[in-house]
């Protein structure tokens, strides 16, 4: 049986037994846009890692780094698709994948919140090494910027990785989940805001929340703001 991980030897992917398992279960559950996306955002994790000095096995554990990476999204595929919100759903997909692999226990937690901080932003990018470069890969391959690739290195990934139209099929994974199951894109969340952008539905405002009939009714007798 051909090595599952052949094709990607020409990155620098750290292809340890336990890699290598992520990659098949990765690979088996996710849309190829999804799997492809996942294994370049540790790719540009890395990278940007190493713009700020940071050095894999030094300053991070890689394994782990690639783990939160090429797991990031399996809160999209058909297994991970729960009742919560699909970083949560994927967090708690990856800690009983890595757990069943022998992970300890301490190790699992960092992937976890590498995982469910991924769209955290602010959140995740004060977190260790091991899960600000999650979210700084992610994010690098929709957006890209700056810093500036080596040249040819977008070339030499998407040869490995073609992008199949990520941007488009994370868009479509998100929202569909999220029409199923409402509870999984609560308002003000990314995930909110990408199915408020299809639907056009109007987010309710903060004093409507604070109005619900079974609330405090906090606003009963409160003077307007001016």
């Amino acid at each position: 049986m051909p090595d599952v991980t052949d094709p990607y030897r020409e990155l620098p992917f750290p292809l340890t037994d336990l890699t290598r398992n992520a990659i098949r279960f990765a690979r088996g559950i996710e849309d190829p846009a999804i799997f492809n996306h996942s294994m370049r955002t540790y790719l540009y994790g890395r990278f940007l890692g190493g713009q700020r000095g940071l050095r894999p096995d030094h300053d991070y554990d890689d394994e782990l780094l690639f783990l939160g990476c090429v797991l990031h999204d399996a809160g999209l595929s058909g297994e991970g698709n729960g009742d919560q919100p699909f970083e949560l759903d994927g967090a708690d997909l990856a800690a009983r994948f890595l757990t069943e692999q022998g992970l300890p226990p301490q190790r699992v937690e960092i992937v976890w919140d590498a995982i469910a901080l991924h769209t955290c932003f602010d959140v995740a990018m004060r977190k260790r090494p091991e899960i600000a470069l999650v979210t700084a890969g992610a994010g690098y391959d929709l957006g890209a910027g700056s810093p500036a690739l080596p040249p040819g290195y977008a070339d030499r990934v998407h040869a490995v990785l073609p992008r199949l139209h990520a941007g488009a099929v994370l868009y479509d994974a998100i929202v569909d989940q999220a029409l199923d199951k409402p509870q999984k894109a609560p308002p003000f969340s990314m995930p909110g805001e990408l199915v408020r952008q299809k639907t056009q539905v109007a987010w309710p405002t903060w004093h409507e929340l604070m109005a619900q009939p079974d609330g405090w009714h906090d606003y009963d007798g409160y003077p307007p703001s001016t």
